[in-house]
This record gives C-alpha cells, sequence and structure tokens, in this order.
C-alpha cells in the first residue's frame, strides 16, 4: 500500500475539451487517498469547456498566470526557420524566448510547492508549463516527472533541457516513447514508464445493448477528436462522400473544436464539408460534455477516427468500452490498442477508399459488428482502466521518494 503523497498535477489550459482522462486520473489518485493539487497556466476559452464539470474545477485549480507571447507573430511562423536546416536555429530561439516568458510562472511555482509541502510535481506534456516545472526544480522546487500523451509534444523547444531534469517521464504508448527516444536519446531520465490513458469503465457503460444497422435504415457513424490537420478529419469526411456514391446511407457526426475555440481549422473543414455536399450527411458538434459524447456513442453504430498518426487515445478507448465496433489507422499508436479483425478494425492511413471498403465491409456483416463490440469492450476492460494508470504514477512517485536523499536523512 502506497503511503499518502501530496502530488501537484500541473495542466495547460485546464479544463479543456480533452482533459477528461487527466481529471478521471486525478479523482483516482484522490480516491486512493493521495492529496492531489491540481495546476495549471490558465484556463481556456470558455467555448472550449464543455464539460458539466468545468466551473468545479476551474474553482479547485490553482493557476500559475499565462505563459503565452502578448503578439501573434512566432519564430516557428516564419517559412525559412521552418526549412530542416535552420529548424535547431528555430527551435534555440524559441526555447532563448521562452525562458524569461516561463520564469514568473516558475516562481509562483516554486511559492506553491513550498507553501503545500509538495512530494512531486506531475506534468502534462512538454510544452511551457514543463520549462516552468524544471525552472521551479533548479531553484530548488520539488522534483517532477513529464507525461508525453501527443507525438507532436516530444519535438518542443528546449524539450531536451525539459527531459533532462525530470525525475522520471510517463508515456501512453510504445509508439511515443520510441518518439522521444529519437529526438531526447541521452538525455531522457533512467525511467520512463508505459502508462496508457484509462477509461471510467463503470461510467462507460450503455443503457440498452448494442445493436447493427437496421437494413433500409442511416448508418450511424460518430468520430470524436479535436478538429486539426492530424485528426484525418479530411478523409473521414472523404470516405462518407464515396459511401453515398456508392449507395451507402450513411451520417456522421464529429465532436470537437480547434484550439481556436471554432476560428481556426474548423473553416478548413466547413469548406471541405461544403465542396463535397455532405451538409445534409455531415455535422460538426463542436467540443461535447461527456455525457454527450457517452450519448452519441449509445446511438452509433460505428466510431472512425481517419488519423494518419494518432496515439490511442481515449475517444478509442471510450467507445471501444461502450461496445461500439471501431475503426482506427494502421499508423502509429492505434496499433497497440485494435487488434485488426478481433477487437477493431485497421485501415491504411490518408486513404478514404480504404476506410470507405472497411465501413461498406462492415454494415454489411451484422456478425462481424457484434464480434467487434464484444471483444472490443473486453480488451478495454482487461488493460485500460483509470486506475490502473493512476496506481502506476503513485507506485512510481512513492518510489522516487523513498530513494530520495531527504527521505535517506529524514
Amino acid at each position: 500500500m502506497t503511503h499518502a503523497l501530496r502530488i501537484g498535477y500541473l495542466v495547460p489550459r485546464f479544463p479543456g475539451q480533452t482533459h477528461g482522462p487527466i481529471r478521471r486520473e486525478i479523482e483516482a489518485l484522490d480516491a486512493m487517498g493521495h492529496d492531489v493539487l491540481v495546476l495549471s497556466s490558465r484556463p481556456p476559452p470558455k467555448a472550449l469547456m464543455p464539460h458539466s464539470w468545468s466551473d468545479a474545477a476551474v474553482a479547485c485549480t490553482t493557476y500559475l498566470g499565462s505563459m503565452k507571447l502578448p503578439w501573434r507573430k512566432r519564430c516557428w511562423d516564419i517559412p525559412l526557420l521552418s526549412r530542416p536546416p535552420f529548424r535547431a536555429l528555430r527551435d534555440a530561439i524559441q526555447f532563448a524566448r521562452d525562458i524569461p516568458l516561463c520564469l514568473p510562472a516558475s516562481i509562483r511555482l516554486l511559492r506553491v510547492a513550498r507553501k503545500r509541502n509538495l512530494d512531486h510535481l506531475h506534468v502534462s506534456g512538454g510544452g511551457r508549463s514543463a520549462l516552468a516545472a524544471a525552472l521551479a526544480r533548479k531553484m530548488g522546487g520539488p522534483p517532477y516527472s513529464l507525461a508525453l500523451r501527443m507525438p507532436e509534444a516530444a519535438c518542443r523547444a528546449g524539450y531536451r533541457f525539459k527531459w533532462r531534469h525530470a525525475a522520471f517521464g510517463t508515456v501512453t504508448t510504445r509508439n511515443l516513447h520510441d518518439r522521444l527516444l529519437e529526438t531526447v536519446g541521452d538525455d531522457l531520465p533512467e525511467r520512463v514508464i508505459l502508462k496508457p490513458e484509462g477509461v471510467d469503465f463503470g461510467a462507460m457503460r450503455r443503457q440498452t445493448p448494442y445493436a447493427p444497422p437496421e437494413r433500409g435504415r442511416p448508418v450511424r457513424i460518430f468520430s470524436c477528436a479535436r478538429l486539426s490537420p492530424e485528426k484525418g478529419h479530411h478523409d473521414l469526411m472523404s470516405a462518407i462522400r464515396q459511401l453515398l456514391d456508392q449507395g451507402v446511407d450513411v451520417r456522421l457526426e464529429i465532436a470537437g473544436e480547434d484550439d481556436n475555440a471554432g476560428k481556426g481549422f474548423r473553416s478548413k473543414l466547413e469548406a471541405h464539408l461544403k465542396k463535397l455536399h455532405l451538409q445534409d450527411h455531415v455535422r460538426l458538434l463542436g467540443a461535447m460534455d461527456e455525457d454527450a459524447v457517452r450519448a452519441k456513442l449509445e446511438e452509433a453504430h460505428l466510431f472512425a477516427l481517419s488519423s494518419p498518426g494518432s496515439p490511442a487515445g481515449v475517444a478509442y478507448m471510450e467507445a471501444m468500452a461502450m461496445g461500439v465496433p471501431t475503426i482506427g489507422t494502421e499508423a502509429g499508436a492505434p496499433r497497440e490498442l485494435i487488434e485488426d479483425g478481433r477487437t477493431g478494425c485497421l485501415v491504411p492511413p490518408r486513404n478514404p477508399g480504404a476506410m470507405a471498403r472497411a465501413i461498406r465491409a462492415l454494415v454489411q456483416d451484422p456478425d462481424a459488428l457484434m464480434k467487434l463490440s464484444t471483444n472490443g469492450r473486453a480488451r478495454v476492460e482487461a488493460h485500460y482502466r483509470v486506475e490502473f494508470g493512476a496506481m502506476a504514477l503513485a507506485e512510481e512517485i512513492a518510489r522516487l521518494k523513498s530513494y530520495s536523499p531527504e527521505a535517506a536523512t529524514g
């Protein structure tokens, strides 16, 4: 039994639309008897806080202040600096600028950590919050760990400095660990543990049994992911167009919003939707509360995500936990979660034709759908419960604390 720990959990722009898994992990740590202090840089725009628990989370979060530049132009927006020969220079410029930008937040973080006598600080991502934690540590603050959940977070400016001073790291997939090893190399801490995200299996339960689509009725497909180019929404829409042209009546709903609260990448998706004449068949739902997402999964015949390099995200896990047959891509981490043909279906990335063929084959085979529904839920129940990740994190912090110089002399 791990003794009660005082843990600071630092999450940039909390509580955001994709922070449900983090909130559940914090609740699991609380249920284990640990004292968890939630910290963040600043809250996101209201449009990106769709959850019923968002206001309560804001009230319980300690905010360190913005670590964002007051002007919009950034050094990595300059086309010349985006070319491979100049990327190292671009990252060096960005890192040099980020240090004074993060210093006030790191000082506030240090004060909070000392006031609350934190044993450890766990940081989500490798951005400026990670830099604030590293600077606080250099000034005598608590040891910290970094949690890598997204591939792009492995390549942030100053990543070697942030990882070099981390006590340990966590990654959600083996694929992400390989990416991290390529970019950080010898600056990785001695221990980087595999800690997949998990779902609240008790909450992700159907009210009615899963049923395949009825002949002659529309096929309902649901997708859930932040609106950004790397999520492959364009390809999924193109697959829907192909299915309609082949006489398959389908309806696609996509939950999620872009990082600019609907004023960014969403406009490009809307233009693509109109170009394909899909206004009557595809809906962009925006950021949604977890209960609303669960209701959509209850209605869906299929869950699909066309991301060309997605992590094995919680959206897949939640769909599978709800018994919804799930289609992902062969690229990246979904292969670690989905066994093709048994617990879900995998298709090549950036291939709308392959996605359309997979959907058509499944909706014509009710037995295959029922098998994927049953096996997918069993897979998540066995390996991806939120309690597993919380226990792994607490055990790693306790192990670190037991071997610290303070513990040895205390």
